[in-house]
């Protein structure tokens, strides 16, 4: 038997999140933490609501129809990302992976715009006009255009070596992560995207699905949630 070369992908974008909820709780004017305790809690403290829960319940009884059973399943190394796929796909083992971590905004994380220009005002222009190609200052600190589209590159090589083994695969991630994911997905600017996600950003909990077909992916529907 030949072996499989098809394979379907869902992009999912975590549930609700706190955050997400409460922005202005997180986004203080000063900023009431350093760099790296607010790293640290979006990374590893922020959770999901009780609307985030409700998602979460929307995609375990949507998921099967559109993937089958038994996805390969990958997560950002966020807990809203992993606290998504563990109650969406109850039963799955998930494997984290940096690849689809948000964007790392370094020093500049949850910092107010106010705050950022006056600590920063060397990056302002890059911030207010060209988003994609601002580098946020201090370590880690990555742009969308280069940091995050490079890690998605790398998730998406990833793909076609489980074909043969799985029909589909789950990647649980982040706004700025489906950004550089649609661009290369989708053969689209990540300019275009931009400007798009001003208007509309893709909803927490929507499914994106894709299809691998002789090494190229199709985009194959959306799928949101109704609560």
């Amino acid at each position: 038997m030949a072996p499989r070369t098809e394979l379907t992908l869902a992009v999912i974008r975590h549930a609700e999140s706190t955050e997400n909820a409460t922005k202005p709780t997180f986004y203080r004017d000063p900023r009431p933490w350093s760099a790296t305790a607010a790293h640290a809690l979006s990374r590893d403290l922020v959770g999901l609501t009780p609307r985030g829960f409700e998602q979460c319940l929307w995609l375990r009884r949507t998921l099967p129809d559109l993937l089958g059973s038994d996805p390969v399943v990958r997560t950002s190394q966020y807990r809203r990302s992993q606290d998504t796929a563990a109650l969406a796909l109850p039963g799955l083992p998930s494997e984290a992976t940096a690849a689809l971590g948000e964007q790392h905004y370094g020093d500049a994380t949850y910092m107010t715009k106010r705050e950022l220009f006056a600590t920063f005002p060397e990056g302002a222009e890059d911030r207010r006009l060209r988003k994609h190609l601002w580098v946020p200052p201090g370590e880690g600190g990555e742009s969308l255009a280069g940091g995050v589209l490079r890690r998605a590159g790398a998730f998406l090589d990833t793909l076609p070596a489980l074909a043969p083994a799985a029909a589909a695969v789950v990647a649980v991630t982040h706004h700025t992560a489906i950004l550089a994911l649609r661009t290369l997905l989708e053969g689209r600017p990540v300019t275009d995207l931009v400007e798009e996600a001003r208007r509309r950003k893709t909803p927490n909990a929507a499914v994106l699905l894709y299809r691998l077909r002789d090494g190229r992916f199709e985009a194959a529907g959306v799928a949101e949630p109704d609560c």
